[in-house]
């Protein structure tokens, strides 16, 4: 079994710039994640994008669509920027005979608190047990995006 990692873009792979008092995409921290963590499986990591969900189109939706449809491996997480990430599993979901996990985090994965590394462990475990079918995993759970929201408050998704 092998996993393979689509990367987007979004806050998980922020990085901030002092001399500019701004957050720009850096690269992809999905390697660098997956090697601290001394995980045993194969995997491959692909990047997409290095884009804030927000700056994504529906044009950019049908490349990850198109990218994931083609893949010849079952086990999908993608990361992505969690104001759209919703949208863009919705739109993942006219692909069969794959399991789909999406994820994201609500603070870059270059910061001590990030929920990245929790986030991602927890949309890798899932995407080994689930069903086919696409899905959401994070705040420690795994959601159908159809009954969730993002809630900027509590910096969590919740049911609706």
């Amino acid at each position: 079994m092998k996993i393979k990692f689509f990367t987007t873009g979004g806050t998980i792979d922020k990085i901030y710039f002092d001399d500019l008092s701004e957050y720009k995409i850096g690269d992809p921290k999905v390697e660098t994640i997956l090697r601290d963590a001394r995980i045993n499986f194969d995997y491959e990591i692909q990047p997409l994008f290095r884009k804030d969900s927000l700056d994504m189109t529906d044009k950019d939706r049908i490349a990850i669509l198109n990218a994931v449809n083609n893949d010849k491996n079952r086990f999908i997480v993608i990361t992505h920027g969690t104001d759209t990430m919703i949208k863009t599993a919705n739109a993942l979901k006219k692909i069969k005979n794959k399991v789909i996990v999406l994820t994201g985090a609500m603070e870059p994965a270059a910061f001590k608190s990030s929920d990245a590394f929790f986030n991602l462990g927890g949309a890798t475990a899932a995407v080994q047990v689930l069903e086919n079918g696409v899905y959401i995993a994070i705040n420690g759970r795994v959601y159908n995006p159809d009954k969730i929201k993002k809630n900027r408050d509590l910096l969590q998704f919740i049911e609706k």
